[in-house]
């Protein structure tokens, strides 16, 4: 395959250098800041500042969510072509836009076009920053590896949205619409920041063909059986990682009839995990198989589930250390998949078509956070302890399958190796 590193062009000379990384970190923190404003009000918002009703307001965003599917396609491809790094910052000034449009919104047109502003933004921006991030780790002077960055990425994400909820909680506090409006103006001005400072002071090149061949497109993607065997398994990753955020709560109230308190101690013990531990556990990963480490992430979360299956009510003396305890496998198996799995997905993607591979396996969470509340909900109206079993069978399952994925993928991409060279030999089939 062609070389595509864009350290290597000898065209770009030292304008071909990336700058900035600390800043994109920093410039994440605050754009997940503005997500972590709206993380605790979801329809809240809405049913405190319009007259729609809760099942019309649902149907709403839900119709808002999905036209936005197609949005992965579009910002692969624009991604190859102009750069991961733009489509970053447009996908945050539609954010901006979007929640300005949620302090406007009164009707359910106004609604309808606000939540599909921010819902695009979204897929815009989880279907360039990874690519972003890789081109950045390849044409910059810095030692750490993508999987390194990924992580750093993660705790800016984890420690936002811990901010932004708790800054959210005490300004809504009153419950006045005033104050439900700054939050919306607050939001867009954390998105309207983070993009200047990222357009103005972080630099990510794009891989730039040295020689003639044509970049593959999607039609070659598609071809590319091992990447799409990847995307698919990392759905069932994907969908465990929503599930101790989208179960818990109802798993403790209902389930266990515990207090609100305890579900959310755990899982701000499980961010406050994830935000400082990311960046030290991906460094220790390097030596390692990537797809090992998958499967190592996937018998932790097997043990977690069992381990919620095994709980029940009315034996609070050893249900909070279990329940503690199980957490701590998740959390660790959380730490282990999240840089590893897109790690291995940049790895097998083709320079040329970087952008492209790395949207569209953001279709594995885009099709988790689909199926996962219909897969806990209809399991737990069954038994507490059905969804938990369902989805430690799924795991092994999935673990499984990467085993047998792994002699399918080349052995330069298994563990991380100089800059640019495992994505020079990805896509192979």
């Amino acid at each position: 395959m062609t070389s595509l590193s864009p350290s290597t062009d000898e065209r770009t000379g030292r304008e071909g250098r990336g700058r900035g990384g600390a800043v994109l970190i920093a410039a994440l923190v605050v754009d997940s800041v503005g997500n972590g404003l709206f993380l605790p009000l979801s329809l809240v918002y809405f049913l405190r500042l319009t007259d729609l009703a809760i099942g019309p307001l649902g149907v709403l965003i839900s119709a808002a969510t999905v036209v936005t599917l197609p949005v992965p396609v579009w910002a692969g491809l624009l991604a190859d072509r102009f750069g991961a790094l733009p489509v970053v910052v447009a996908s945050q000034l539609l954010h901006a836009v979007g929640y300005l449009g949620y302090s406007r919104a009164g009707g359910p047109v106004a609604v309808f076009v606000a939540v599909a502003l921010v819902a695009s933004g979204v897929r815009f921006f989880w279907s360039a920053i990874f690519t972003a991030i890789a081109d950045y780790a390849d044409s910059s002077r810095s030692a750490l590896t993508k999987e390194t960055w990924y992580s750093w990425a993660n705790m800016a994400r984890t420690a936002g949205l811990g901010v932004g909820g708790l800054i959210t909680g005490v300004v809504v506090a009153n419950g006045s619409t005033g104050a439900y409006r700054a939050v919306a103006y607050g939001a867009a001005g954390c998105f309207t920041a983070a993009a200047l400072v990222i357009a103005v002071f972080v630099r990510a090149p794009r891989p730039r063909r040295v020689g003639g061949s044509a970049p593959a497109g999607y039609r070659e993607l598609l071809r590319d059986r091992p990447f799409l065997a990847l995307t698919a398994v990392n759905t069932v990753f994907a969908m465990t990682t929503m599930m101790l955020g989208l179960a818990l709560p109802t798993f403790v109230a209902d389930g266990l009839r515990g207090p609100a308190e305890l579900t959310s101690a755990v899982l701000v013990g499980n961010m406050v995990l994830v935000a400082l531990f990311a960046a030290v556990v991906a460094r220790r990963l390097a030596p390692y198989r990537r797809t090992r480490v998958l499967v190592v992430a996937a018998g932790l979360w097997s043990a977690w589930c069992l381990a919620y299956a095994g709980l029940v009510p009315g034996r609070p003396s050893w249900v909070l250390p279990l329940l503690v305890g199980a957490t701590l496998l998740f959390t660790l198996a959380e730490l282990l998949h999240a840089p590893v799995s897109m790690g291995l997905a940049t790895a097998v993607a083709p320079l040329a078509a970087r952008g492209r591979y790395l949207a569209v396996f953001q279709y594995s969470w885009a099709l988790a956070g689909i199926a996962a509340p219909a897969f806990f909900a209809v399991l737990f109206e069954v038994h507490r302890s059905l969804p938990w079993v369902a989805l430690a069978a799924v795991n092994c399952l999935a673990a499984g399958a990467v085993l047998l994925l792994e002699r399918r993928l080349p052995t330069s991409v298994l563990r991380d190796g100089p800059r640019g060279t495992d994505a020079e030999e990805g896509g192979a089939d």
